[in-house]
């Protein structure tokens, strides 16, 4: 789930990037972007700046939305790193006492 999470935002970014860098901005001609001023009526009679201002805007929530959900992935993958569950404990057995034990030195009284 990580990983496309991660592919989707990465795809986001870049379709952002492209989209903002086409946008022409508030003083130019909406036929200046596209070669000619016939090519405005391909997005509709108000032009390509309505479509293409909801684009971004949809765009930026969902590249939003991606980054929130990376971030909380990022925190629970550090939580588990660090957490005492984590660390694997490995059964010992009870130590001999020196008195049962064949190797202890003798004490002599």
């Amino acid at each position: 789930m990580h990983t496309f999470v991660l592919v989707v935002h990465i795809i986001l970014a870049i379709l952002m990037i492209v989209l903002i860098l086409v946008q022409h901005g508030k003083g130019a001609d909406a036929g200046a972007s596209f070669g000619g001023g016939g090519a405005a009526t391909v997005f509709g009679a108000s032009g390509s700046g309505n479509f293409m201002t909801r684009l971004t805007a949809i765009l930026t929530a969902l590249f939003f939305v991606t980054s929130l959900t990376l971030a909380v992935f990022a925190k629970k993958q550090t939580t588990d790193a660090y957490s005492l569950n984590a660390i694997s404990s490995v059964p010992t057995a009870p130590a001999k006492s020196a008195e049962t034990s064949p190797t202890a030195p003798k004490s002599s009284e």
